[in-house]
């Protein structure tokens, strides 16, 4: 590789930086190979952590829910409404993680006999608590409610929730300001008062939260004797849920959250969720699901709903008890998702001619118009934000306000530039996490609000930090890459935000025999010159960009490959099978 050179895509290539007395070490601690234990150095797993890392359970890196602040009060609050089975409101969200969290809470509940009302609003309703959800909860009776997946920052919703005699209960995990909604409790990691010892906590998406909330509830109710004449419910073959809200809420895949979804992964193939099943089975998957499936397969059709559909489909899909039901939900998704799909495509294309027909003064791409779905601005958001490298944002111009998302690049952080402009009055409401947000504000302070995100992202982000970069994990010569170490790299996974599959670049490599295969992907076989055999190899969805071109005309040139190492498994047999990700011409 030439130092300082860009690659077929554009992208400079940088290396993760490791220390090599530590990668010494835990090659001696653990006996594992090099690149795998560079890897984990990289990627500061030490001697001391990397059992926790590489094996990690639950019992062990769950600590005492009691550590977050009113967590006693939530657990004794859902005790007494066992007790007395007192009919209960949940408010939750309309994307997986809204969806998980609320549908946990649910069946932890129901297991219980409790009855349960649940009000996921749709996206003209806006995120978070309102008057409708609190209209249906008073007309059936309830006056104990929780919030999941939102409400740390809905004061005005929730103080007339509280007027009216509501017992509110708020378990959330997105950023929270100096003050809190004045309801009975608020579990949040971000809350600004939390002493933080276990960091990690901060990185739980809500169905993780909602999980330690049901932990320590159980808990309380063993303390008060209830389960000596009662059953307990099983919390672990509820992990489910909490992976899949887990990975589709791309929080990093650290600490506490890689027990809940190495564990979770596990009793999703156990297919106890009959919803989960069917979603499963209907959408053509038929390996052993992972990350992958979770992020790019399951989560877009039960986040379809609440896109382009009815937003509680995806959340009654995980509490059916009926197959017809099961099925009927999950065809609805899988029809949605398609919807989606389309109304994407249509908002991108005029998203990316407005943005190329008047190129910003500040690094990020902004863009809205009328008529545009609101429920597919956060995707292309993040479409942009990958097309062009710099942060993005998104908006649908309705009739009473203007409604946006948007997505981020490393080195500025969202949920705090909302939260700023919030503040300044720049937006009307917004909220949201490091790499994502949502917001609403007044059509006529879209410029405005233009500058202010322009002004602020140009201070946090350097000029050289704008050409695209791609961190790789390891290099390898063609022989290296072998079934043996792509096995090792598994014992990397869950992979996911923060811990992504590793990256390696395979040295002086020729293409040979590439063929358009599928929608758009390129399937071919690498070389070495000194080797007698080839690896196959794939790039997906190159066909139409440089990659693809490069891979299409490469006749005897000879190339660093950059991708990654995936074991490919069929009927018992296991071979390798390299996917590319760019090139660096020699």
């Amino acid at each position: 590789m030439q130092n300082g050179a860009l690659s077929i895509l554009g992208q400079k290539w940088l290396y993760q930086t490791a220390d090599e007395k530590e990668i010494e070490f835990l090659k001696q601690q653990l006996g594992l190979p090099y690149a795998l234990c560079r890897i984990l150095v990289a990627r500061g797993v030490s001697a001391e952590n990397a059992e926790n890392f590489l094996n990690p359970k639950i019992q062990k890196l769950m600590p005492d829910p009691s550590c977050l602040k009113d967590m006693d009060k939530t657990a004794s609050f859902l005790a007494d409404v066992v007790e007395n089975k007192e009919k209960t409101g949940i408010i939750g969200d309309y994307d997986v993680d809204g969806a998980t969290s609320s549908a946990l809470l649910k069946k932890y509940l129901a297991f219980f006999g409790i009855d349960v009302v649940v009000h996921i609003p749709e996206r003209d309703e806006g995120y978070g608590p309102n008057k409708a959800a609190f209209d249906e909860f008073e007309a059936s009776g309830i006056r104990a409610l929780v919030t999941t997946d939102c409400g740390t920052t809905a004061f005005d919703a929730l103080e007339e929730a509280v007027n009216r005699g509501f017992k509110i209960a708020v378990i959330d995990h997105h950023e929270a300001e100096t003050r809190l909604p004045k309801v009975l409790a608020v579990v949040n990691p971000k809350r600004l008062d939390e002493k933080n010892d276990y960091p990690y906590l901060r990185f739980l998406a809500a169905v993780g939260v909602v999980f330690l909330v049901l932990a320590a509830t159980n808990r309380e109710l063993t303390k008060r004797g209830f389960f000596e004449n009662h059953e307990k419910p099983d919390l672990m073959g509820m992990l489910d849920l909490v992976a899949l809200g887990t990975v589709c809420d791309v929080v990093p895949l650290l600490g506490l959250n890689r027990a809940y979804v190495t564990q979770g992964l596990k009793i999703i193939s156990q297919r106890s969720n009959l919803g989960l099943t069917t979603l499963i089975d209907n959408a053509g998957v038929h390996e052993r699901p992972t990350t992958y499936h979770l992020g790019y397969v399951l989560g877009p059709r039960i986040n379809a709903g609440g896109r382009v559909g009815v937003a509680s489909i995806g959340h009654k899909l995980l509490c059916t008890d009926s197959p017809q039901e099961a099925l009927e939900l999950a065809k609805q998704l899988n029809e949605f998702n398609v919807m989606r799909k389309d109304i994407e495509a249509h908002v991108l294309t005029e998203a990316i001619e407005q943005i190329e027909k008047a190129p910003s003064k500040y690094p990020i791409a902004f863009a809205f118009n009328r008529g545009w779905h609101q429920g597919v601005v956060g995707i292309v958001a993040g479409k942009l934000k990958e097309r062009y490298h710099v942060p993005s944002f998104v908006m649908s111009v309705e009739e009473d306000e203007v409604k946006g998302s948007a997505r981020s690049v490393t080195g500025v952080d969202l949920g705090a530039l909302i939260m700023c402009a919030k503040e300044k009055g720049v937006i009307k409401n917004g909220g949201g996490h490091m790499m994502a947000a949502g917001f609403s504000l007044d059509e006529s302070k879209i410029e405005d609000f233009r500058t202010f995100v322009g002004e602020y992202i140009k201070s946090k982000l350097p000029d050289e930090e704008l050409v695209p970069t791609i961190f790789f994990d390891a290099v390898l010569s063609f022989e290296g890459a072998t079934l043996d170490l792509a096995e090792k790299f598994n014992m990397l996974a869950p992979f996911g935000a923060d811990n992504p599959e590793p990256k390696v670049v395979l040295e002086n490599i020729k293409i040979i025999k590439p063929t358009v295969v599928g929608d758009g992907h390129v399937r071919c076989a690498i070389k070495a010159d000194c080797a007698s055999g080839s690896l196959k190899a794939i790039c997906f969805k190159c066909v139409d960009n440089a990659l693809g071109a490069a891979l299409l005309n490469a006749e005897d040139k000879h190339f660093d490959a950059l991708g990654t190492l995936r074991v490919d498994e069929w009927m018992s047999n296991k071979t390798i099978q390299f996917t590319i990700e760019d090139l660096m011409e020699r």
